[in-house]
């Protein structure tokens, strides 16, 4: 950097606080910085992290001067690509800047010593003729889609792909749409490349952090699996970039900045030219029709899966007739449900009201097991109540079955059956998953019952029936993906049985028509649903953003939401698909209104938000929740 700007007090610069929304400071200094190094500065009585921008010249206010220079950087393609996640997904710098993590000064001269490391074939999975055939494909290709089966096999893919990587004197990172994935896929790496590996997401304590951060800084670890976070780990010479079940919601972020890491994964694969494999046995019609895509149709053990649809909205003779026939055999099952809890809601037959959050307008899930009703977006906590808040009258009735209900049922039915219950209420930390899953693997559970957890890409081999069910309440969801995610879930929840021996698949629906035709193979109804998409001017043939107002008024809410509304009409080559109240009208004591745009261009799309941007207005690019 050129002083230029250096007067007798110093050099002054233009700093963003990191992890912050607050506008650009301006700072001295005794000596020279250049753009990307992190700083502490003094912000009212305390020191806070924050990144040197650009030198500017003397103000005309009194400056503070920077407090330390920390002995890391931000590298040029850190500091474009947090201003394209700013410019593309509406926060700060300082926010978008904060997702990073810096490298260390002269980090890439210590990594020099590191020799290429090298893992002889024989020591690597073996490949059948149908992965090495798939393996050819997709290096051929600088980003390409790995569409593969439950069980074909992709993790021995990815191990060949990291060696290879790891040979070349590259690192690799490996995305997981969440924690609860990382024991499992962390077990199969390790064996394969040792300490090399480490395992990177939010809820690791700081000391662990610290420790990994040693290792990547050193050249010691050259893996990085993980989590969204885990895709800004600082590793040098980062040569391939894997997103595994790539098409899980997981990766958009619901807060600021509020990117899409599989998108970004593709992003900064084009910047630093690292290839990028997307993986999924369900892919999203969005990544199918972008990317090449690579086929592995059969699972690596083959098996023989029937299935079967049943009707009613609970666990009813049917289902519980089969989960006892299976536990009589010596078998493990697992039965999906939609939601946590005992029910979704409790409502009153009188009055048709639905016992509602005070804070949130959505009614407060019941956990018997617990003795409280709570809800599951603020957290507020009351006991059962039998009467209703409105009439009065009692008792109130339930709708829409959770796991805790669909446990007491199971045990009820049949006496000494072993539940393990898979979801967030008894899955809270990975040291409760990792000994859940042992209790699995050793048969010390007869039956997992679970939500969506469940089909997150964990390996249960000795699961023989899986029961479906909750599909028909995903249809009705106000989505344009509605249909996508109830027969990619099928799929997912499928997929877990089977894995080594013959398997039932019970499915719970009156709309078995829609479900039906694609149960062997998941392509078909991709090719129909784009071609659904494409008429229907939806993603990935036109783009949408969602732009939420919140306010503790409701007349403010809505009035902003018309004043903005209308500033947007004046654009040309955006429509507005519509605006009002959101589908969740009250969260956490705020009245909550929402615009939906849609463009063919996003250049169109960008141009017409930031010119109504402004605080107090949160803008969702490419938003995955509508309901």
């Amino acid at each position: 950097m050129e002083s230029g700007h250096e007067t007798s007090t110093g050099v002054y610069y233009e700093i963003a606080l990191l992890r912050s929304a607050a506008p650009y400071l301006t700072y001295r200094y005794r000596s020279d910085l250049e753009p990307g190094q992190p700083v502490k500065v003094p912000v009212k009585g305390t020191l806070k992290e924050a990144v040197v921008l650009r030198s500017v010249g003397e103000p005309e206010f009194e400056t503070q001067s920077i407090t330390e220079v920390l002995p890391y950087c931000y590298r040029p393609w850190q500091m474009e690509t947090a201003r394209f996640i700013a410019e593309y997904y509406f926060s700060s710098f300082g926010e978008s800047i904060g997702l990073f993590l810096p490298f260390l000064q002269n980090q890439e001269v210590d990594n020099r010593n590191n020799p290429p490391e090298n893992l002889s074939i024989e020591e690597l999975p073996q490949l059948s003729p149908a992965q090495k055939q798939a393996y050819e494909a997709l290096n051929k290709e600088q980003n390409a889609l790995l569409f593969g089966v439950t069980g074909a096999g992709k993790t021995e893919l990815y191990i060949h792909r990291m060696a290879e990587k790891l040979a070349e004197g590259k690192s690799c990172i490996l995305l997981m749409p969440e924690i609860a994935l990382t024991p499992q896929m962390e077990k199969r790496l390790k064996r394969y490349f040792g300490e090399r590996v480490a395992l990177w997401h939010s809820r690791l304590r700081k000391k662990k952090k610290e420790e990994i951060l040693e290792g990547i800084y050193e050249g010691r670890i050259r893996i990085v699996a993980g989590a969204r976070s885990a895709l800004f780990v600082p590793l040098e010479d980062l040569g391939l970039i894997i997103v595994d079940e790539e098409h899980d919601d997981s990766y958009k972020a619901m807060t600021r900045p509020r990117y899409h890491a599989r998108d970004l994964a593709v992003y900064l694969g084009q910047k630093i030219g690292a290839q990028v494999w997307l993986a999924s046995a369900t892919p999203s019609v969005t990544s199918y029709v972008r990317f090449p895509v690579i086929r592995l149709k059969e699972p690596y053990i083959q098996t023989e899966k029937t299935y079967r649809f049943v009707g009613g909205d609970t666990l009813n003779a049917p289902i519980l007739k089969a989960l006892e026939e299976n536990y009589r055999w010596g078998e493990q099952s697992l039965v999906f449900v939609p939601t946590r809890a005992n029910f979704k809601y409790l409502w009153c037959e009188n009055c048709g009201r639905t016992h509602q959050c005070p804070y949130c307008s959505v009614g407060m899930s019941l956990h018997r097991r617990r003795r409280h009703l709570r809800c599951h977006h603020c957290n507020y906590t009351e006991p059962i109540r039998e009467s209703c808040a409105e009439c009065g009258h009692t008792p109130l009735k339930s709708d829409r079955i959770g796991t805790e209900e669909a446990m007491e049922i199971i045990e009820r039915a049949i006496p000494g059956i072993r539940i393990e219950q898979f979801d967030k209420d008894a899955i809270t930390t990975p040291g409760k998953l990792e000994k859940a899953l042992k209790r699995i693997e050793s048969g010390e559970s007869d039956v997992i019952v679970g939500t969506q957890m469940l089909s997150k890409g964990h390996d249960y081999p000795n699961i023989t029936l899986s029961v479906i069910t909750g599909l028909d309440y995903l249809l009705g969801l106000g989505d344009y993906r509605a249909r996508e995610r109830a027969v990619a879930l099928l799929h997912q929840i499928a997929g877990r049985s089977g894995r080594s021996k013959d398997a039932k698949i019970l499915i719970q629906s009156a709309q078995a028509e829609t479900f039906a035709p694609w149960l062997d193979d998941y392509e078909p109804f991709l090719k129909e649903e784009s071609e659904f998409r494409r008429l229907g001017n939806y993603p990935p043939f036109a783009h949408l953003a969602r732009v939420l107002i919140a306010r503790k008024e409701e007349d403010t809410a809505a009035a902003k939401t018309a004043e903005l509304a209308e500033r947007l009409k004046c654009y040309e080559g955006i429509e507005i698909v519509g605006y009002g109240p959101a589908p969740l009208e009250r969260i956490a004591g705020k009245y909550r209104y929402t615009v939906l745009l849609r463009a063919a261009r996003r250049t169109d799309l960008l141009r017409a938000l930031h010119a109504v941007a402004e605080r107090g207005v949160e803008i969702d690019m490419d938003p995955v929740e509508f309901s």
